[in-house]
């Protein structure tokens, strides 16, 4: 098993409109019905206003890198681009 922790640095203030902006386009919702896929779910940080947490877990890397080359996936890139100043992501195989 995969699971990556993903932070989202998002431009001052800018958060809320990031995550509304992932809603929309159906990140969450596309991504939970891929093969492999056993947790996508964000989260607000409490003590950063301007961090957005996403955890995602996957049965395998393969899987994943799937998931990595997906039209959706790259329309979560001009996404980052217009809304984050930077993504932290830590690793973690089980």
């Amino acid at each position: 098993m995969l699971t990556w922790n993903v932070t989202y640095h998002c431009k001052p203030g800018q958060r809320d409109a990031f995550f509304q902006a992932l809603c929309q386009l159906g990140v969450r919702n596309n991504s939970i019905h891929e093969e492999g896929n056993l947790k996508y779910d964000y989260f607000f940080d409490a003590q950063d206003a301007d961090a957005l947490l996403l955890v995602e877990s996957w049965t395998s890397p393969e899987l994943q890198q799937v998931h990595c080359e997906t039209e959706i996936f790259a329309k979560l890139q001009a996404l980052k681009a217009r809304y984050c100043d930077n993504v932290h992501i830590d690793k973690f195989n089980c």
